[in-house]
């Protein structure tokens, strides 16, 4: 349920709608606006007594019932997008975001020449695997606490700020010490037991779509992590498993727009590991910033014919460099796009 407040009511009275909701067995959450305050009651069982009680209040102006599923995460239960801030930048903001770096970290050279390259290039977010999930187990599985500490250290040095994998709700809190944004991938969209862990996480959340999963599965999946208590989630989109075998994935790009009318959270593409090929990146990179993502996330790497992991998809740092170049006028149209979409716009 959505109960909208008359304008400046009191905290008292407030408080009286939210005593109300709670007696019902409804969890609630409040959204303060400048003038409006608006609850969020969520629970389950047949609501219709619930809001027959809070309309007969005088201080409630409407109260209605959320049809979607995913209650805190759609546009029903809010209409202005979350901004997400992190180490001075802002994710679903003004500002087009671009979140880049090695799929995993393999040496202190590595990282920070990526991590300077990344940040002289107009970056925000360094990117970079400590704990990797590879199909093979005799693939390279990160450098784990090692990795987190060098990503810390890349991030301090530039200034940027660093996402990176966590794979398990034990190690939640250890990732947390070094990363600014806990990133969820694909075969981990799922992990009930991980997203629990991360609705109590101080650390903002990217969650990337399953391999398999549809748009509504990746929505519940964030639901979970904000009714848990964290609201600080993203979305991304990171290409999904087709019968077309010519490109790693198949990039659901259309789900970018169709993420933007169901819920109020960023949507972040991921132009790497949706292609493949890093010939295919910069054209989808440019697609997902006209499209209207919030930011992108791509993998460079010095070296990538070297590479431990994921050379074939990495932009080289001089490559990168010319692609954010290039996606300055895309960049421009972007913000006077979302200067228009805002609500403060005239």
């Amino acid at each position: 349920m959505i109960i909208s407040m008359k304008l400046r009511s009191s905290k008292q009275e407030i408080e009286e709608v939210c005593q109300r909701i709670r007696d019902f067995g409804y969890k609630i959450h409040e959204i303060h606006g400048e003038e409006r305050v608006v609850i969020a009651a969520v629970g389950v069982g047949d609501v219709t007594p619930c809001l027959d009680a809070l309309e007969m209040m005088p201080q409630v102006d409407n109260a209605v019932r959320i049809s979607a599923p995913y209650k805190f995460v759609s546009k029903e239960f809010r209409k202005e997008k979350t901004r997400i801030r992190v180490k001075g930048c802002e994710i679903g903001g003004d500002d087009f975001i671009m979140m880049a770096g090695p799929c995993s970290v393999e040496s202190e050279t590595q990282i920070m020449e990526s991590a300077e390259a990344v940040a002289s290039a107009g970056g925000k977010v360094l990117r970079g695997g400590a704990f990797k999930p590879r199909t093979s187990p005799y693939d390279f599985q990160g450098l784990e606490l090692e990795g987190l500490k060098l990503l810390r250290k890349a991030g301090e040095s530039t200034g940027l700020a660093v996402i990176t994998e966590v794979m398990s709700d034990r190690d939640v809190e250890l990732v947390a010490e070094y990363a600014d944004i806990l990133q969820i991938g694909a075969r981990n969209m799922q992990n009930f037991a991980l997203l629990k862990s991360l609705g109590k996480a101080n650390r903002p959340v990217m969650l990337k779509r399953g391999l398999s999963s549809t748009i509504k599965e990746l929505l519940m999946s964030a639901e979970y992590v904000v009714a848990h208590g964290n609201n600080d989630v993203m979305l991304c989109e990171r290409g999904i498993r087709t019968f077309e075998t010519i490109t790693r994935n198949t990039c659901d790009i259309v789900a970018v727009p169709v993420l933007q009318e169901m819920t109020h959270l960023p949507v972040v593409l991921d132009p790497s590991h949706a292609t493949g090929k890093r010939s295919l990146v910069p054209a989808l990179t440019r697609a997902g910033v006209a499209i209207g993502a919030d930011a992108v996330i791509l993998e460079t790497h010095p070296c990538p014919e070297k590479a431990w992991s994921d050379g074939a998809q990495s932009l080289t740092l001089g490559a990168f460099k010319t692609l954010m170049k290039e996606l300055r006028p895309y960049i421009e149209l972007w913000k006077e796009r979302r200067y228009a979409e805002s609500p403060v716009a005239v």
